[in-house]
């Protein structure tokens, strides 16, 4: 079989990987908390967290962020991405969505994400310089949940997927692991649907490894972490400041080990040289590290690469050079219900990938579980 024509990612000559030494972390240069912050506890112990590292901390008089915007995008973009915010979410900002077709709906730890992704999925998605934001109300925000119960269409009416009751997805538009080590978020979150006595399920996907802190806490098997990966020449040339592809599946395995329902995301999926091979060793690389877990409960999502015209112009900003792939004659063009453009690869290519994967999935996965392609 002849390999597919879009190739957006060079793989020959690669770089010698270092060694892993320790969990990616991220450490801001500056972190910037609003007076509302403060006002809760949460938001004093994140301000400790970062004080204690060193990170310079700034005291705002208003609750509004200034000073992050630049005419030069680049420079705005190198200025919020090493900045934290230490905020509180708005009432409107506790609203939930529904978030199809992950989970029933999508609550926010936080906004924003320390991982420089080529193809990030928030350009375009969030207004403003890319700072990450995280909330300080965190009990406001779990007691918003409690009124959504039973109410989703994706996990709570699905015959497929009934058994993981009311699913929320808190990693919609943040990486929550790669700031755990600052904010603590993702432990309390765990903490609330251990101890949540109803039919539900906390969702979170990450890039990062730093799963520690996690392993040890009563999750009741009511959270599922995901892990976001990839083929190995995209996860090194696209993903900067992230975990490298063996950590993730490390990391994986020991929370499967320790009782958490776990996935894998596998996104965003690209036709590039010799994908076949590149994709089959990360199967073959998360079968093993998952090989020992008791009562393993893995999941599979399937996510295919696509941009938007704004994506696309907002990541030329940030990415200057980059090999991406964002060529609009080499894709299909496809209207969403709500009537905005992306471009998506054409519809031979998503068949020979589709069923690739699909195969290959159940054959090297056997126990997995593939929710959707898209």
């Amino acid at each position: 079989m002849t390999a597919l024509p879009i190739a957006p990612v060079r793989t020959d000559h690669p770089p010698k990987r270092q060694p892993d030494r320790g969990p990616k972390i991220w450490i801001p240069k500056r972190v910037v908390v609003t007076p509302a912050a403060l006002d809760w506890p949460h938001g004093r112990a994140m301000v400790e967290r970062t004080a204690a590292l060193g990170t310079e901390v700034i005291l705002l008089k208003s609750n509004r962020l200034t000073g992050l915007s630049d005419a030069d995008k680049r420079r705005e973009y190198v200025r919020a991405k090493s900045t934290l915010a230490v905020v509180t979410a708005s009432s409107a900002k506790r609203r939930l969505q529904p978030i199809p077709p992950s989970a029933d709906w999508r609550f926010d730890l936080a906004e924003g994400c320390p991982a420089h992704c080529q193809y990030c999925y928030l350009a375009g998605s969030l207004s403003g310089p890319p700072v990450t934001r995280a909330y300080a109300n965190l009990d406001e925000i779990f007691d918003g949940l409690r009124g959504y119960i039973g109410r989703g269409t994706i996990t709570s009416k699905s015959a497929a997927r009934s058994h993981e009751g009311t699913t929320f997805e808190a990693s919609c538009y943040t990486d929550p692991l790669g700031i755990e080590h600052l904010t603590g978020s993702l432990a309390e979150a765990i903490n609330f649907f251990g101890r949540w006595n109803a039919e539900a399920q906390l969702r979170w996907t990450t890039k990062y490894d730093g799963v520690d802190g996690l392993l040890g806490l009563p999750h009741a098997r009511r959270t599922r972490v995901r892990f976001s990966v990839n083929a190995e020449p995209i996860t090194r040339k696209l993903e900067g400041g992230t975990a490298s592809l063996p950590a993730r599946l490390r990391a994986m395995g020991r929370m499967a080990a320790a009782g958490y329902p776990v996935g894998l995301t596998i996104a965003p999926i690209m036709p590039i040289e010799d994908w076949r091979e590149h994709y089959a060793a990360l199967l073959d690389g998360a079968a093993a590290a998952v090989a020992d877990a008791p009562e393993l409960d893995l999941t599979v999502e399937l996510i295919t690469h696509r941009f938007t015209p704004g994506s696309k112009e907002v990541l030329t900003d940030w990415y200057p050079g980059s090999s991406l792939e964002m060529d609009e004659s080499v894709r299909a063009r496809k209207t969403t219900k709500f009537g905005s453009l992306k471009y998506v690869y054409p519809a031979e290519t998503m068949r020979e990938l589709r069923s690739w994967f699909e195969r290959e999935v159940d054959g090297r996965l056997p126990r997995a579980r593939v929710l959707y392609w898209t």
